[in-house]
């Protein structure tokens, strides 16, 4: 779950991070409230879950409140890479003298959390790594010692930093350290984190991504999910408890096991197919959740046809059968289906869909064959 920039910053914050205090608007009125009680030279900031905001003209700059106004109104409602901006940050203006780059995400080949510090900040650390790899800066920390001050240490050794603002970066790198690690998130980056014309440290920008899997440990951040930047059917898959991300292709796959759909998936390719999806409806699915997995693949028009894989353990076959044939019964659908059903109760769930008009499958290798030629026939 990704957080937005305000959000991030407030939590940097508890752990010590300095970051400037600004304010949520949502209108532009608002916005020229909070920059009369600010006073000063104001940014105005698009609060989206992407990217390139400066750039796509999402961040201006406003010398008085009735800037500020302006500054909101040509920002709300703007369309930034698909997504609508519906509210801005409306912060101090900072004088930069310095930009820099410093994050910490998981490094899942070292099976450790990464610090990432760079002196090219204030642009795409993608970018740098490409064009640039030496300015890069990579401290893997211990897990289970969290990070220790000669990492902090190395990292500013690396970036060449001023040793008279040492003490503020380890200050700095540990609350984001903190902040990551109690808010089990998958990335916590500041960028840029700034010089400024004072001297002195500032985190100007923020983000954060919680890992899903630990949201139940924090209920108050799923209060602050942002439903507009997600797709309509990974939300419905999410309440429907299921394991949904959607792809580029034309099959669909309906997978019960994490492993097992990413099996499908490359057996689809290797027969000159593309997966529309990765879904898993797990194990124990009951027909309810079968139809709610088919209504959700089925809403992608970029669906040519559906493959079923399920190996029944767990999951009972005929309850899949029922699940598949109710959604059919109530969606209607027009692609043709594949389905691979072998396991417990798979004989009861075959008969069930014999009169379905459904295409069978004894192997994953002739679904996959089947559902890819189903697919090219249906264009």
């Amino acid at each position: 779950m990704k957080l937005h920039e305000y959000i991030s910053k407030d939590i940097f914050a508890k752990y010590g991070v300095p970051v400037p205090k600004g304010e949520i608007a949502a209108t532009p009125e608002e916005a020229g409230k909070i920059a009369k009680k600010l006073g000063g030279r104001v940014v105005v900031k698009a609060q989206v879950l992407v990217g390139g905001r400066g750039k796509a003209g999402g961040v201006k700059l406003a010398a008085d409140p009735q800037e500020a106004v302006e500054a909101a109104k040509a920002i709300l409602g703007m369309d930034i890479k698909g997504l609508t901006v519906s509210k801005v940050l409306i912060a101090p203006a900072v004088e930069i003298a310095t930009e820099i780059y410093l994050g910490i995400t998981n490094d899942r080949t070292a099976r450790q959390p990464v610090i990432i510090a760079s002196a090219a900040g204030g642009v795409d650390i993608e970018e740098v790594a490409k064009t640039n790899p030496e300015k890069i800066i990579r401290v893997h920390v211990n897990p289970l010692l969290g990070v220790q001050d000669y990492n902090i240490r190395d990292l500013a050794i690396g970036i060449e930093l001023d040793r008279r603002l040492w003490d503020s970066f380890h200050t700095i790198t540990k609350g984001l350290w903190e902040a990551y690690h109690n808010s089990d998130a998958t990335l916590a980056e500041i960028n840029p984190l700034v010089i400024d014309d004072k001297g002195q440290l500032l985190g100007i920008d923020g983000k954060m991504v919680i890992d899903d899997s630990a949201l139940y440990r924090h209920p108050d951040f799923e209060e602050l999910r942002d439903l507009s930047a997600e797709e309509p059917a990974e939300i419905e898959a999410r309440q429907s408890d299921l394991t949904y991300i959607k792809l580029d292709g034309e099959i669909g796959c309906m997978v019960n096991g994490a492993g097992l759909a990413m099996a499908t998936m490359d057996i689809i390719k290797l027969f000159g197919g593309e997966p529309a999806n990765f879904l898993d409806i797990g194990g124990g699915a009951n027909a309810e959740k079968v139809a709610a997995a088919l209504r959700i693949i089925l809403s992608d028009p970029n669906v040519k046809a559906v493959l079923f894989n399920i190996f029944g353990g767990i999951t009972r076959g005929d309850e899949v059968a029922k699940g598949i044939l109710e959604a059919m019964d109530t969606l209607k659908p027009t692609v043709p289906m594949v389905i691979r059903l072998v396991g417990t109760n798979a004989a009861e769930g075959r008969a069930l869909l014999a009169e379905a008009n459904m295409i069978t499958a004894e192997t994953l290798a002739e679904a996959a064959q089947k559902a890819v030629e189903a697919a090219k026939g249906s264009k």
